[in-house]
């Protein structure tokens, strides 16, 4: 299956001040939410993003605040986002089939969250390249475990170009010179 832009929505998991410091490659994963994030903005994608205890963690970093409504933000104590029922109702309510996750931590509330979603019958795609853990074993074996329930693991790029469907347009030769390198 391929993502589509019509039944797509990203949420991006926990990426919060006080843990994005102790997570494997944080500036990488900071970067590539964004990217993400950026990229649904460009589409009219829905976003969301989730926050774990924030009172605790810290609120979501700055640089990926900014590229969200506050309104996309929801607060959570579960680890899944399908425990919280605003959470999970912040998420169903952009009426998606497909949800397109990025986030931390890969083998606690990424998993948690991905594993229902599949329970629930939606399509997951889980992007290698913009999920991390403070231990890189945790996060491999944390997507291997994803991709065996069934959920699809892909890279930005692969989300950029399902995404945006085909090439020769306007709209792809703009954004293929900020999103493809």
């Amino acid at each position: 299956m391929l993502m589509h832009p019509r039944h797509s929505m990203l949420l991006i998991i926990d990426v919060q001040e006080r843990l994005v410091p102790a997570i494997h490659e944080p500036s990488r994963l900071v970067d590539h939410c964004v990217w993400l994030a950026q990229l649904a903005n460009e589409l009219g994608i829905p976003v969301k993003v989730s926050e774990q205890y924030p009172q605790g963690l810290g609120a979501t970093v700055a640089a990926l605040r900014e590229q969200v409504d506050s309104d996309a933000l929801m607060e959570k104590v579960y680890f899944s986002c399908t425990g919280e029922e605003s959470c999970r109702a912040g998420i169903f309510e952009t009426g998606r089939d497909q949800i397109v996750v990025s986030g931390i931590e890969v083998h606690v509330c990424v998993l948690q969250s991905v594993l229902n979603f599949l329970e629930m019958g939606k399509q997951v795609f889980v992007v290698a390249d913009a999920v991390s853990s403070r231990k890189p074993e945790d996060a491999r074996l944390g997507i291997e475990r994803m991709r065996q329930a069934g959920a699809q693991i892909v890279t930005r790029e692969m989300v950029f170009f399902e995404w945006m469907q085909k090439a020769g347009t306007d709209r792809f030769k703009a954004l293929s010179k900020t999103y493809v390198r």
